[in-house]
């Protein structure tokens, strides 16, 4: 018997070892994820010893479900705990039950969610579900998670009474002026409720509107005071005046400056300086030669400066090269200076003054340069060398630029400048993609945006990021990639990619990881059956209309441009009519598959046309054959690249490297090396 205690610790202590090891153990195996096949999951689901992994599963199973009464099924029983997953699961819980038609088993289940869980994020669904007769609810959601979704939602429903109308406008204006609805909204309250806003009030809602681009709007509802209009407010009126009219314009100039030299070292005096000097007016000029010292000597002053110096001809420029090396030199990470260096390179690589444009390419490093400038820089680097009659050193340039940047544009000119490969535009076999098709962990740092993202809670992990940041715009490579990508996870690729393009930009030359991120993010495969059908038909890679489709429309169907072009591959009607042999109904338009088939008939007419040439054709989707017609000249097959820099419509020639560069990278599915 004297032995039994020390038995019964021995026996404990062991059966705690075992558990232990045990829980050790099922934290080492794979943790599911939306590539996890259904039948693993349902396995998981019932018979995982770990109960956190069975929720996992439940909740995976649940988002691949579109049946409500499955998804209640998948749900049942996992709401417990205080982890932040169980105020998912009774918001999912409570959801399908509404689509049930089941009001009262949902309000119980919102009404625990938000006892439970009041500042979880799932909460503000919550309490917009249970404010709709409630007002002290809306205004609980307001407060608490003023950017939400939800509480935008909110804001935009607020009324009917005059002042819950005119609180949800401000909240709006405030977090969430492109919310949609939110513009109307902001008109309305600034036309009717005018005479009893404060000034703050209307400077508030004049800056949502200024935001959005409606500069008429805004000054109708300040008045004629910009009393109660801060800085941000300003440079957004100023920046939307810019858009204008002639006298706009001016208007906007005047504001511009007010604002720098009323604020000089405020963020918004910088972006004011950038603006006025992207202005190409005497009005602009006039009043850069008036800021303060310290913005009269900044890159983007001296840039213009140095621009509008700039002698016409082609003759040697060297006072204009000299003002451009130091002002590179001095600033070699400022966007001015580098839309000084290309600008300028450009013009000289034209007038084939190849040392001029050397000195001035290798004045910034290329180490201190974002991937796709880097690239640019150094496939031209190996151009010059190639025309100053040193081959090796030229091949040596590219093969480097290629083992880095082999993607885009640039990787495309320099594989063909080395015979090492070409576009293929002939109809065949899928090549592989860059791996934007598959789920891809968003390895974000986060780990509650990591996990919503590995459970397939796409909406809710944007709405979590969105309720974070709330007023706070993404600063940086890193919070622009994870924008841009929980934004595509949403189906908002037109504001996704336009995230990923500035994410690029702001990139370190040693942000390899973020680079290969991004460059999956920016080559998805997108309506891949509408597309391979389209391609089919036309007798074309499918690349190809991932291509064009990427850069006319972000993948967007229902985008409309302000001529009227329409849907992914943007197709005129008049085009469109022509290619169908006759009127082609909108919903045609709008519709993947159709636009699809519609615009590779268009590129395959193209291709015949100027017998398989991938350069001629796509600037002729963009700017039309008859203009590409009077740019043929010897240097299309000598120098492509410079008859390229040549197109006199900058528009076009952007488009043009844009889109092969795209079907390069399709073609490739390379990623950087580093």
């Amino acid at each position: 018997m004297a032995r039994l205690p020390l038995l019964l610790s021995l026996s404990c202590l062991g059966t705690g070892l075992a558990l232990v090891g045990g829980r050790a153990l099922l934290a080492r195996q794979p943790a599911p994820t939306p590539a996890t096949t259904t039948d693993r999951l349902e396995w998981l689901q019932h018979w995982d010893a770990d109960p956190w992994r069975r929720r996992e599963a439940s909740l995976l199973l649940a988002a691949r479900s579109k049946d409500p009464q499955a998804q209640r099924q998948w749900l049942r029983g996992q709401g417990w705990g205080p982890d932040p997953l169980a105020a998912l699961v009774l918001k999912q819980d409570a959801l399908a039950a509404a689509a049930l038609g089941r009001p009262e088993t949902a309000l119980a289940l919102w009404r625990q969610l938000q006892r439970r869980f009041p500042g979880d994020p799932a909460s503000a669904d919550a309490l917009y579900a249970l404010g709709g007769d409630d007002p002290d609810k809306r205004r609980q959601l307001l407060q608490r998670f003023p950017a939400h979704p939800a509480a935008l939602a909110a804001a935009l429903a607020a009324g009917p009474e005059a002042a819950e109308r005119r609180r949800g406008a401000l909240h709006l204006a405030r977090w969430g002026a492109r919310w949609p609805g939110a513009e109307a909204r902001l008109r309305q309250v600034c036309k009717e409720d005018r005479p009893d806003l404060s000034a703050r009030q209307r400077g508030q809602l004049a800056e949502g509107l200024a935001e959005l681009g409606d500069a008429e709007g805004a000054l109708g509802c300040l008045g004629s005071s910009l009393n109660g209009l801060g800085a941000s407010g300003r440079l957004s009126l100023g920046r939307a005046l810019l858009a204008g009219n002639e006298q706009q314009q001016g208007q906007a100039e005047r504001l511009l400056l007010d604002l720098v030299r009323s604020a000089p070292t405020t963020p918004e005096a910088e972006a004011a300086v950038r603006l006025l000097a992207q202005q190409g007016s005497p009005g602009a000029a006039a009043s850069l030669a008036r800021l303060p010292p310290r913005w009269r000597d900044s890159a983007p002053v001296l840039a213009r400066r140095i621009q509008e110096a700039e002698p016409k001809g082609d003759g040697p420029h060297p006072a204009t090269d000299a003002a451009a090396l130091d002002v590179l030199r001095r600033w070699p990470r400022d966007p001015a200076s580098r839309t000084l260096q290309w600008d300028l390179v450009r013009e000289r690589l034209l007038a084939g003054r190849w040392r001029a444009a050397m000195a001035l390419l290798e004045a910034i490093p290329t180490n201190q340069l974002p991937p796709p400038l880097a690239a640019r820089q150094s496939f031209w680097i190996g151009f010059i060398q190639q025309k100053l009659g040193d081959g090796a050193a030229a091949r040596a340039t590219w093969e480097a630029l290629l083992r880095r940047h082999p993607g885009g544009y640039y990787g495309w000119r320099a594989a063909v400048r080395l015979g090492q490969g070409d576009l293929q535009l002939s109809a065949g076999p899928h090549t592989p993609d860059t791996g934007g098709s598959g789920w891809r962990p968003l390895a974000s740092g986060d780990p509650t945006l990591d996990r919503l993202w590995r459970l397939d809670q796409r909406t809710e992990a944007w709405e979590t990021w969105r309720h974070r940041r709330g007023r706070r715009a993404p600063e940086g490579s890193r919070e622009l990639l994870l924008e841009g990508r929980l934004r595509q996870g949403v189906g908002d690729d037109w504001t996704g990619f336009g995230l990923l393009e500035q994410a690029s930009l702001k990139l370190d030359g040693d942000q390899c990881a973020l680079e290969r991120e991004l460059e999956r993010s920016l080559h998805p495969l997108r309506f891949e059956a509408a597309f391979r059908a389209a391609a089919s038909q036309g007798g074309l890679p499918m690349e190809l209309l991932l291509g064009v489709a990427k850069q006319e429309s972000r993948f967007t169907p229902a985008v409309r441009s302000p001529v009227g072009a329409t849907g992914l591959m943007q197709l005129m009607p008049e085009t469109a009519a022509e290619l169908a042999g006759g009127p082609v109904p909108e919903s045609v338009l709008e519709d993947p598959a159709g636009n699809a088939s519609l615009g590779s008939r268009y590129l395959a007419k193209m291709l015949r046309q100027w017998n398989g040439d991938p350069l001629l054709a796509v600037a002729s989707y963009n700017a039309g054959p008859g203009a590409v017609a009077g740019w043929l000249n010897p240097q299309l097959r000598s120098d492509p690249e410079l008859w390229v820099e040549a197109i006199p419509y900058p528009e076009t020639r952007l488009y043009v490297k844009k889109v092969l560069g795209n079907v390069w990278s399709y073609q490739q599915g390379s990623e950087p090396g580093c």
